[in-house]
């Protein structure tokens, strides 16, 4: 939710599904919002710092960083070979120097120094939805943590069952390996081709990339619009 911008909400939607599926919303109503504990969240956020990782708390109120998360993604990015990285409205709308320690906190994401970090995750939170993103794994340059059965197939049936609709009729975009769940439910599934490799290879079509009007050549090629 605190990544939905102005500009996109004009857009206009029925409802929304957020936090890679433990948010659902459907005209105002919200039908599933599950959230971190309060000593779910202290013991993630006490984690990263044991192991030295910068972390994002993600809110439906806003998103939350350690104290160094932007300037260690940056690094990151400039050591890919991009010189002057550029992160839109993220960063800016980030809210800096707030207490990590919330009761409010749907997902924790937080930057792996290496692929054992992520193991140490899935280690260390048996009781957790631990997951990884930003690239094919074991490559990806976040884990994250949220609830204990969060998945975005899962929240797409929670929405079907209150709609009383069926699968059949639902389409789903993605470009991460988080999005392999709902690709599996939904009736057609559709990937981003600045995708990772995995989604893509699960996809039923794909279309091009984020910035190279994706969605609209892929909405043009369903006929759910005309060019």
């Amino acid at each position: 939710m605190a990544e939905l911008y102005e500009d996109i909400l004009e857009i206009g939607f029925d409802g929304i599904i957020g936090g890679n599926g433990c948010y659902v919303e459907d005209h105002g109503n919200v039908i599933l919002h599950q959230k971190l504990t309060a000593e779910e969240c202290a013991h993630v956020v006490d984690w990263c710092h044991e192991r030295h990782m910068e972390f994002y708390l993600e809110c439906n109120s806003g998103l939350y960083p350690s104290e160094r998360y932007k300037e260690v993604s940056i690094e990151a990015a400039r050591r890919r070979g991009i010189k002057n990285p550029e992160y839109g409205e993220f960063f800016k709308r980030m809210i800096y120097g707030a207490n990590p320690y919330r009761d409010d906190v749907n997902k924790i994401s937080f930057r792996l120094n290496s692929w054992e970090d992520y193991l140490a995750a899935c280690g260390e939170f048996k009781d957790l939805k631990v997951g990884c993103w930003g690239g094919d794994a074991p490559n990806c340059s976040h884990g994250d943590v949220s609830p204990q059965g969060i998945n975005k197939a899962n929240a797409i049936n929670k929405l079907l069952e209150y709609l009383g609709e069926t699968s059949e009729n639902t389409i789903a975009f993605g470009d991460e390996a988080v999005d392999i769940p709902m690709f599996e439910l939904c009736g057609y599934s559709v990937a981003m081709g600045s995708g990772n490799q995995s989604a893509k290879d699960a996809a039923d079509y794909i279309t091009t990339g984020t910035d190279d009007d994706g969605l609209l050549n892929a909405f043009v090629h369903l006929g759910l619009i005309t060019e």
